[in-house]
């Protein structure tokens, strides 16, 4: 009996003691790896963030990354240095064969930062983002201010949104797609910002690089603006793809759709794409109509073309046309604008020690404007006018990149000319000028080129990267067909400036989790084509006229940036503070002796420089994840500018802006519920100079529901504005007919989208 007792307590016990044993062994079969490693150093990469499916974690010491492989899953990495990314399953699986993961630093990582992604490529429709069907926006300035720190000029209740980042805009800001190209607004009051041209569908991702410090692109005086667009994606064997988006909005009864198509293989990637988006006017929150009529259309291709195991070729064009699109803020409105932006780019790879890559591309782009007081509604109509504009930009770079064992270099050339010219013609109907015309030449058909020089030096270890970035550029003014009342102004029109800009810094990172960062720029610039050579035309915040200054003196900003970054596995908290002193801010006076074209004008500025000017504000973030299901993200945004030399604001500063968002994550992903929150603060920082009013606080709510039906077939459904607030920003312009009264936002608006991906 006792032997029996024993045998029972024995082969539980037994149990018990290898049961821990045997699952550990299964879970440790079912545990799958690979290496990251840093590709120029041959050395691990540690501390790396990985999200896959509903496991996460740190790569160790040794740069190993273990989990349990799930079927058609999508791995996200990211680390201070390497950036973010995500591995396809395909790519996933080619890791775990070759038990090793090759990772380049990448340059943007080293900058203050901001990188929005869009929409995954129409093959990858197993990423489950289910953000791109909101991404069908026929204006890509209205998706950056989304971003904090980003605010935008809105003179249009529903298109031209022109970014305002930290205080910085217009020609301060370099704005370009894929490091490239870049188009110039031919309207001068900018309906048609360089933003407004970049098609959304079309783009992967949004870089905004802070601050005076990423001098390959151009010159980067404020920030630079990266819209990159995707990759040629060369297949093993012929592949097809495809996507279709369509999406409604009820509050200016707007219809969207977007879709591209394209075939891939060893050797090539041909993409074409549309897009086609029509709105009428927006209802705000007091139920105010707010005239918004748009129809935009876009189509184009991208092809990408492998010449040779070490070169390819990549060749885009895209055609933007917008129609009958309303201004209420300025006194005529977008009738037909038609755009081309060509593009091509040629990359060579070298088997040296030393000498990586020559990259190359030329590119244009042509802007035809037209724009009317037709669609006003005038009583009595006095005079008809219209003006029609072209502008040209045509450039190049070529750029070269050495690696060596612990530091990269760039070094290039780049060429851009700017051309715009347009002439508008006003008809009298009523008074003693009536039957008459006259014409204004606005632009005066003039011309900006800038020549220039640019390097990049890298220099990194494990905990450690800093880099020097300088840029010189020879910029040259011309005035092709000069008119005399603008010849009286300024007997000088041909001008040639050179402009040097210097940047030095670095990121330290920390075994804590923590990453420093300490950045120090100086860039100077010209003024633009419409602040040396605009001819007597509203341009600005006011109801004066405004005449160029071929005499302006370059402006320099002196800046200063510092990040903090804290990531570990559940919350990540991102911090930048910058500071910043302009000299020979350019700006605009009040010049009495000079007369306006227009008998309505109240008078006329004239550019000029300011002596000294200041910006200085923050940007935090935090990212907060609760739990499996549900993750958080507040953001706030602050910047002060201060015109020194007359002791008062400077005009166009967003106010403190405050946001938080709430999101869920079910069933594996496929079903996102979304709670958006923003406040944003009075701004009574105004600028007297130029007859700014205070701004009223605002609060936003925002609902939204995304839900993965099928692996192809993505709906989603939201309500914006949901307490119908009555608002308006501090930047949009006020209406023209009454500079007292706003261009309102919109009220509460409901949305629904539905977007199919085929391969």
């Amino acid at each position: 009996m006792n032997h029996s007792i024993h045998n029972s307590l024995f082969l539980p016990l037994l149990s018990l003691i290898l049961l821990p044993l045997f699952t550990s062994q299964v879970i440790a079969q079912d545990l799958v790896e690979f290496r990251l490693v840093d590709q120029n150093e041959r050395v691990p990469i540690a501390g790396a963030f990985w999200n896959y499916d509903e496991q996460k974690g740190t790569s160790d010491p040794d740069g190993t990354i273990r989990f349990r492989l799930e079927a058609d899953a999508i791995m996200s990495i990211s680390h201070v240095s390497y950036g973010q990314w995500d591995l396809t399953s395909r790519e996933l699986q080619k890791a775990l064969e070759d038990k090793i993961l090759m990772v380049e630093i990448q340059p943007q990582a080293l900058y203050p930062v901001t990188i929005m992604a869009l929409r995954p490529k129409a093959d990858e429709r197993k990423r489950r983002d289910l953000n791109y069907e909101e991404k069908m926006a026929h204006d890509a300035g209205a998706l950056l201010t989304d971003i904090p720190g980003i605010s935008s000029i809105r003179k249009s209740g529903a298109y031209g949104f022109d970014p305002v980042v930290r205080g910085f805009k217009y020609d301060q800001l370099n704005v370009v797609m894929d490091g490239v190209q870049s188009a110039l607004a031919a309207c001068p009051n900018r309906m048609d910002p360089p933003t407004s041209q970049m098609a959304p569908n079309m783009i992967e991702r949004i870089e905004v690089l802070k601050g005076p410090h990423q001098l390959r692109y151009g010159n980067a005086f404020g920030a630079t603006i990266n819209f990159a667009g995707v990759d040629p994606d060369f297949t093993p064997e012929k592949n097809t793809y495809g996507r279709i988006s369509s999406g409604y909005e009820s509050n200016g009864n707007i219809l969207r759709s977007e879709g591209m198509a394209g075939f891939s293989g060893e050797t090539y990637d041909l993409g074409v794409f549309g897009s086609w988006s029509q709105g009428q006017d927006i209802k705000s929150g007091n139920k105010t109509m707010v005239p918004a009529d748009f129809l935009r259309l876009s189509f184009g291709s991208n092809l990408g073309w492998k010449l040779s195991a070490d070169q390819t070729l990549k060749i885009s064009g895209v055609r933007n046309v917008a129609r009958d699109v309303d201004f209420p803020s300025l006194m005529m409105d977008l009738r037909d604008d038609d755009t081309w932006l060509l593009k091509a780019q040629h990359e060579i790879k070298f088997q040296h020690p030393h000498l990586r890559a020559l990259n190359s591309a030329l590119y244009g782009s042509l802007v035809d404007h037209r724009m009317d007081n037709g669609l006003k509604i005038l009583e009595p109509r006095m005079m008809n006018a219209a003006t029609n504009a072209k502008t040209r930009v045509i450039g190049g770079r070529t750029e070269a990149n050495w690696k060596y064992a612990a530091a990269t270099l760039y070094a290039g050339v780049d060429i851009r000319s700017d051309q715009a010219e347009g002439v508008r013609i006003r008809e009298f109907l009523l008074g003693p000028n009536a039957g008459k015309s006259v014409s204004d030449n606005a632009w005066q058909n003039s011309r900006i080129t800038k020549s220039a020089i640019f390097t990049e030096y890298q220099w990194r270890r494990s905990d450690f990267q800093w880099v020097v970035s300088g840029r010189l550029e020879y910029n040259q003014g011309r005035i092709l067909d000069l008119q005399p009342e603008f010849n009286e102004v300024s007997q000088e029109t041909e001008v040639d400036q050179v402009n040097p800009s210097l940047s030095l810094g670095g990121i330290k990172n920390f075994d804590s989790g923590i990453a420093t960062g300490l950045w120090i720029g100086r860039a100077q610039r010209s003024g633009s084509l419409i602040e040396r050579y605009i001819n007597y035309l509203t341009v600005g915040l006011d109801p004066y006229e405004l005449v160029g200054n071929p005499a302006l003196k370059p402006e320099v900003n002196n800046q200063v940036d510092f990040t903090f970054q804290y990531r570990n596995h559940h919350f990540t908290v991102n911090a930048d503070l910058f500071a910043s002193y302009l000299q020979d801010f350019i700006t605009s006076t009040i010049d009495p002796d000079l007369t306006p074209r227009l008998p309505n004008s109240p008078g006329v500025r004239k550019f000029s420089n300011l002596d000294e000017a200041m910006l200085t504000g923050v940007e935090i973030e935090f990212n907060h994840t609760i739990s499996t299901h549900w993750s958080q993200r507040f953001s706030l945004a602050y910047t002060y500018g201060q015109d020194i030399s007359r002791s008062q604001p400077l005009p166009e500063i967003a106010p403190l802006d405050l946001r938080y968002q709430l999101r869920g994550s079910w069933w594996h992903d496929r079903l996102q519920p979304e709670i958006s929150l923003r406040q944003v603060a009075t701004q009574n920082r105004t600028s007297v100079e130029y007859g700014e009013t205070e701004t009223p606080a605002f609060f936003l709510a925002d609902l939204g529901i995304k839900y993965q039906v099928l692996e192809n077939m993505k709906i989603a459904a939201g309500i914006l504005n949901i307490f119908d607030e009555n608002y308006y920003e501090h930047l949009t312009r006020s209406t023209a007919a009454n500079r007292s009264i706003p261009v309102y936002a919109p009220g509460r608006s409901f949305s629904i989208s539905i977007s199919l991906d085929f391969r």
